[in-house]
């Protein structure tokens, strides 16, 4: 499958830089467990802050990150089979799982609820 993980990149920190890494750090901790299972695990911040870099974005929140970070993730949605829920408090996390219910993707919030694909 092909697996959303989705959990806060700007909640609860007040825009630092360090939190906002340790968010990040968190999704990414279940990637190589997940690719592990014999799945591909993506994360929408991988794509979408390129993006906002060469788009121009000059600070997190601005039109130009806007216009990309979270319309990004709703994209690579429609290629997913399913979205893991990771971490704390986050409306961006919960569209995610919002979209990935509409569309009937699977739905996870526990790595051993992810069947393996081997």
């Amino acid at each position: 499958m092909f697996i959303l993980i989705a959990g806060p990149y700007r909640s609860g920190t007040n825009d630092d830089p360090l939190k906002i890494a340790a968010n990040v750090h968190l999704m990414e901790s279940f990637a190589l467990p997940i690719f592990r299972m014999g799945h591909i695990p993506v994360l929408g911040e991988w794509v979408a802050l390129p993006l906002t870099h060469l788009a121009g974005s000059k600070k997190i929140g601005d039109e130009l990150f806007n216009e990309i970070f979270h319309p990004i993730a709703e994209r690579l949605l429609e290629k997913c089979d399913a979205v893991f829920r990771v971490g704390g408090a986050s409306q961006g996390a919960d569209l995610m799982l919002e979209i990935g219910r509409k569309r009937n993707l699977h739905i996870y919030f526990a790595l051993d609820e992810i069947p393996s694909a081997k």
